[in-house]
């Protein structure tokens, strides 16, 4: 990619399935319940083929409340990068009343990883399937694609740059994009 571009996802919902339950969405509890989304990963080898940096943001809260590991986060993580080429994942273990720099909508985890990996914030994007993705990205700088799945929380962001509602056009919409 020109400049350095990358394409921050969010996991659970973009990368991999999320539990809806009650129209919000869940992360997997463990290794065993994680389902790639099929337009995901085509999507995700278009991007990387066209030199785009893939790496992954997740708010895990569920390791603060206590009601998951951070192993089976990691498990998880490690597993995406195992089968996907997404180069790394950036994890906020906290909960929102910690109020860490490093969780969405905040842009830590994203300004974070472009520091390490060398990455031009005026050539990235932000994915995600809840509006703290897109507010995360529009903190940092990026072009966003808010990931519709009709969930029942409000949307509280600003409108994201380009809405899809599968993500098998999410490259289609990166590629072709001139802004």
């Amino acid at each position: 990619m020109p400049g350095g571009g990358a394409v921050f996802l969010d996991r659970d919902g973009v990368i991999n399935r999320s539990v809806v339950r009650d129209g919000k969405p869940y992360p997997p509890d463990s290794l065993d319940k994680v389902e790639i989304i099929p337009g995901a990963a085509k999507s995700l080898i278009r991007l990387s083929d066209a030199g785009y940096l893939l790496i992954g943001v997740t708010n895990q809260p569920d390791v603060a409340k206590g009601t998951q590991t951070r192993d089976v986060v990691e498990a998880i993580n490690s597993h995406i990068q195992s089968i996907l080429p997404v180069k790394a994942i950036f994890t906020c273990y906290h909960d929102d009343q910690d109020n860490c720099p490093c969780r969405k909508p905040k842009p830590g985890l994203i300004l974070e990883a472009a520091k390490i990996h060398g990455v031009n914030l005026a050539t990235s994007w932000m994915v995600g399937d809840r509006w703290k993705d897109v507010a995360a990205g529009q903190a940092a700088g990026v072009r966003t694609v808010f990931v519709d799945y009709g969930y029942t929380e409000n949307y509280q962001a600003l409108p994201a740059d380009f809405v899809i509602k599968d993500m098998l056009d999410l490259a289609d919409v990166i590629l072709n994009s001139d802004i």
